[in-house]
């Protein structure tokens, strides 16, 4: 009997570190699958010299499409995004308006994911603007004012066929006209 009852002890010890290994396995589990953060663009903490047209946030988990939102502010506080958000798989991402103040530039997200808690946070990123904003104007070049006087000879000849071809079959049409009306 004495046997048995060790047995039975070592089982019941060995029942019990499985059961609490399971409910810690169980317990855990949600939070291991839990959204997190794998990319931004422009990257959290970086100084950007040029603007960018949009902002992105990536997670591990593809995101559903509703319920997601995102924010961009200048450094005054000013919403500098176009109010446009975009899910792309794990990607949300949202327009900007033409960033024109240098300095720190705050993004605030809240992304949801299916059966997932929301993926919440904020970065920031450092617009360094150049001092003077200024639209590039168009120099011509003499490879494109040279192919603007060249002509096409096939072209012209080719067109100039379509009228001569255009004007025999009017005349054939006021012939044919013609022939009906006095015979009527």
């Amino acid at each position: 009997m004495r046997i048995t009852v060790a047995k039975r002890g070592s089982t019941m010890k060995i029942m019990r570190i499985l059961s609490i290994a399971a409910i810690a396995l169980f317990i855990s589990a949600p939070a291991t699958s839990a959204n997190s953060l794998t990319a931004t663009n422009p990257m959290s903490g970086a100084t950007v010299t040029v603007a960018p047209s949009a902002v992105s946030v990536t997670g591990q988990v593809p995101l559903i499409d509703a319920g997601n939102s995102m924010e961009v502010t200048d450094p005054q506080g000013k919403r500098v995004d176009d109010g446009v958000l975009a899910i792309d798989g794990a990607s949300a991402v949202i327009g900007l308006k033409t960033l024109k103040v240098a300095g720190v530039y705050t993004v605030t997200y809240t992304l949801f994911a299916e059966n997932d808690v929301p993926l919440e946070g904020s970065f920031r990123f450092t617009f360094a603007a150049p001092s003077e904003i200024s639209t590039p104007q168009p120099i011509p070049t003499e490879s494109t004012s040279a192919k603007a006087e060249v002509s096409n000879w096939g072209t012209n000849a080719f067109v100039i066929g379509l009228l001569v071809v255009a004007f025999f079959v009017l005349v054939l049409l006021s012939l044919y006209a013609r022939k009906i009306f006095k015979e009527r």
